[in-house]
């Protein structure tokens, strides 16, 4: 046993301090006693695999009854879990020799054991498989089993576990996580339109950052919602990101230029990710929107509405065309009516004017055949009283009869001057 002298220097007493010969001595020091430490821990493993070089049996047994012991007391805990076989996913030998180094190649969710549950998987499911996995692949227990140098996968755990804890960093690797599909239906599918869009519709609303995301619905969903549904989707703001597949540490580069590079570099691919990503949502909105057999029957009962309004407009403008029509006639037949009728009552005009010439006519030719008076001047200056008198063809016609009467009777003078005495 080796033992290390060590100078210590003490400070001075101070002044309060009782004197030397005053003080007391309340213990002392026990007598040395050796014992045994174990070395363990991750420093000492790598010390140890430094001697494999050399030794490998170089190892005492001390270590290795303490290796032992932890391996045992790892698998008692494994069996305080009550692990259901049936539940775990088989761990093969691809997997079990991932290397850490690339673990941007790795699917996190396999290596945890959560291939099923995946982007479902809660933070109380990712807890609960990394115990699991840390029991059963701790490097203490390989120890055990003979395995010093076999860490390699229980680095991908802890760094899956890392990625997996952290909501920025599970949220990049779940934007690209290339065991999620990203296909979209082509509009050619045949088949339920819900049992093959519905799905894709709720894989893809765990990108919406608005929640809650509304749901498909089924063919009996009214059209205010089948519509807010679509104006959502049309209108979809997603948190996807694509930080994870940055080809080049942007942390690790050189100077600042080669870092500003790849920084720049980085954030050109990310943009143009989240481009293509957004129009592969759009043209999957567009496709759904014209398979739904939803929105075929909105447009057919839209199209009967609009026909019925056209119908009932033309039916209107037809009615009113018809009016007019009816009322052109009617002005038209009121118009030749008019005519006619002014016709008429021109020719009656016509035809009473003459007749009373006729009858004046006549009137004179009884004055001048009668020979009522030798003196024309007379003769005239009475007849032309009577017809002055005499506007219309029925006083002619009574005065005419009136004469001829008296004349036959032989009194046709004395008549005509009492005719012109009532004048």
């Amino acid at each position: 046993m080796t033992f290390v002298p060590f100078e210590i220097t003490l400070s001075a007493a101070p002044e309060t301090a009782p004197a030397a010969g005053a003080a007391k001595v309340h213990a002392s020091l026990s007598a040395p006693v050796q014992r045994e430490v174990s070395p363990i821990g991750v420093y000492v493993q790598h010390y140890l695999r430094r001697l494999e070089k050399n030794d490998a049996s170089d190892r005492t047994d001390h270590l290795q009854h303490h290796a032992d012991h932890e391996a045992a007391e790892a698998a008692n805990a494994v069996n305080d879990l009550s692990l259901d076989d049936d539940e775990e996913e088989e761990e093969d030998a691809d997997l079990l020799s991932l290397d850490p180094k690339e673990w941007k190649q790795q699917d996190h969710y396999q290596v945890l054991g959560l291939s099923k549950l995946r982007y479902r998987a809660t933070l109380e499911d990712i807890i609960k498989s990394h115990r699991k996995k840390v029991l059963r692949h701790h490097p203490d227990k390989k120890a055990a089993q003979g395995h010093l140098n076999d860490d390699r996968f229980f680095k991908c755990i802890q760094k899956a576990f890392d990625i997996l804890t952290d909501d920025e960093k599970r949220r990049q690797w779940d934007s690209v996580d290339p065991e999620v599909s990203t296909d979209i239906p082509t509009g050619k599918e045949k088949g339920d339109f819900f049992a093959v869009y519905g799905p894709v519709f709720e894989r893809e609303s765990r990108f919406s950052k608005i929640t809650p995301v509304p749901v498909l619905g089924d063919a009996d969903s009214v059209r205010d919602d089948v519509e807010a549904f679509y104006e959502f989707w049309y209108s979809f703001d997603s948190w996807r990101t694509f930080e994870y597949l940055d080809k080049e540490d942007v942390g690790g580069g050189g100077n600042r230029d080669d870092k500003r590079y790849i920084d720049t570099k980085n954030r050109k691919e990310r943009a143009n990710r989240k481009k293509e990503d957004g129009q592969r949502v759009r043209t999957f909105v567009d496709n759904a929107l014209k398979a739904d057999p939803r929105m075929a029957r909105f447009k057919e009962e839209d199209k009967q509405k609009r026909n019925a309004r056209r119908n009932a407009r033309e039916d209107e403008e037809r009615k009113a065309r018809e009016a007019k029509a009816a009322a052109e006639e009617a002005a038209k037949q009121a118009a030749v009516a008019a005519v006619a009728a002014e016709h008429d009552e021109k020719k009656s005009r016509q035809d009473a004017h003459k007749q009373f010439k006729k009858e004046q006519r006549q009137l004179k030719l009884v004055f001048k055949g009668a020979s009522f008076f030798g003196d024309v001047t007379a003769f005239t200056a009475k007849l032309d009283k009577i017809l002055a008198a005499k506007k219309d063809v029925d006083a002619l016609v009574a005065v005419r009869t009136e004469i001829e009467a008296a004349h036959a009777a032989g009194n046709g003078a004395a008549v005509v001057d009492e005719i012109v005495a009532k004048l």
